[in-house]
């Protein structure tokens, strides 16, 4: 039994290939399509110029002067200054540090958000998948229920079954029919929304087998790693490193801010001229700036740490779900073949050994559970989907 679930999980592991290439094909025409990921690459573009700002010297100040003098006698004056003011030196390269790590974190940001669009689009494909195979398979019970039923049909122009045997036969047809549609309806949907998200353009997808990847062997080692590319939790630690720099950056800004300049004044034909320079001292402006910066590290500490506890549960969660649901997989695609009597049914009822209500019957619990590997396997390509989305 080992060895036979061992191939099973090898058949399931090898039969994907295709629909993963499929898959990462659709992705990526998404990834280039999607107009909320461009509109956001743009909205990113403009906020990293706009971090850009801010960061050099403040404009110098130019002034001009001429005063008219009362009386004449005393003449008129004329006077022309240039002031530049300084902040402390290091503050420019707090000021320069502190851009460059917003902007990384704008990235962040937008990777975060690309992953958001991508997870989105492949728990569509994943369902699309699924109702592909329920509609493929309903397209052949379609077929053998059409069959069953022209016979019946001919059986009871031939006076050999009665009327209820023959509605019986066509009642199940109309079944299969209406279930197809459905199906068909759900699959236009999907295909609306992967059209939505890959910025208006047809998306064709027709693959039937739903990608079942493999489990990591050890959750803790792979959680280090997902830990460590996840985009939302590497922003919280920029916020950490960049509420750091400010706190650099507002003990800079305490210190005195220097200005120096050229002062020109002329009057009654004299002329004086000579260099200005001047300190502020630091009293009142920046009192407890430091203070919030500080706490604005602390702050941010414990979200981190919040977050990471959180990210740490859910995808534990999904890990011990996914297990759970890998394992159910695989014993439904191993009995199904083993045990598929649909073949044997149809020559029996063919035959006469069986009656109508039996066949009806073993037939529709061999669909059941056709039905319910579908959905399980469905379920385990969402929920792996989703633990492993930080890699997208």
């Amino acid at each position: 039994m080992k060895k036979i679930i061992i191939g099973v999980i090898s058949i399931m592991v090898m039969l994907p290939i295709a629909a993963q290439t499929e898959m990462k094909l659709l992705l990526e025409h998404i990834e280039k399509n999607n107009t909320t990921l461009q509109a956001l690459q743009k909205q990113v573009e403009a906020q990293k110029l706009g971090n850009k700002t801010g960061i050099y010297l403040p404009n110098p100040e130019v002034e001009f002067g001429y005063l008219w003098g009362n009386p004449e006698e005393i003449g008129n004056e004329r006077s022309f200054s240039i002031t530049q003011s300084i902040d402390f030196p290091t503050a420019y390269g707090y000021r320069s540090k502190i851009s460059n790590m917003e902007n990384q974190n704008l990235d962040m940001i937008y990777n975060s958000e690309r992953i958001n669009v991508l997870w989105h689009a492949k728990q569509l494909a994943i369902n699309l998948t699924y109702y592909n195979a329920l509609s493929k398979d309903y397209e052949n019970r379609v077929e053998i229920a059409k069959e069953i039923a022209e016979s019946y049909q001919k059986m009871y122009e031939e006076s050999t079954i009665d009327i209820l045997e023959r509605n019986q036969v066509f009642m199940d047809l109309i079944t299969c029919v209406n279930e197809k549609e459905k199906i068909d309806v759900e699959r236009k949907s999907l295909l609306n929304e992967l059209k939505a998200l890959n910025g208006g353009i047809e998306i064709v997808f027709d693959e039937t087998v739903i990608p079942v990847n493999p489990l990591p062997a050890d959750f803790n080692e792979w959680y280090l790693k997902a830990e460590s590319i996840s985009p939302s939790l590497k922003y919280l630690n920029q916020q950490i490193e960049i509420r750091r720099q400010q706190v650099k950056l507002n003990q800079a800004l305490s210190l005195p801010k220097l200005s120096a300049g050229y002062a020109d004044e002329r009057i009654l034909g004299e002329k004086l001229q000579g260099i200005t320079i001047g300190v502020s001292i630091p009293l009142w402006e920046n009192k407890n700036v430091v203070k919030q910066a500080k706490a604005d590290i602390i702050s941010s500490e414990y979200s981190l740490e919040d977050n990471k506890l959180q990210y740490y549960n859910r995808l534990q969660n999904l890990f011990n779900k996914s297990v759970g649901l890998q394992s159910t997989a695989v014993k439904y695609r191993q009995a199904l073949s083993s045990y598929n009597s649909v073949p044997m049914l149809r020559k029996a009822l063919e035959a006469g050994e069986i009656s109508l209500l039996n066949y009806l019957l073993q037939i529709e619990a061999y669909y059941d559970a056709y039905n319910s590997m579908l959905e399980v396997e469905r379920d385990y390509a969402l929920a792996e989907a989703e633990l492993t989305a930080v890699s997208l």
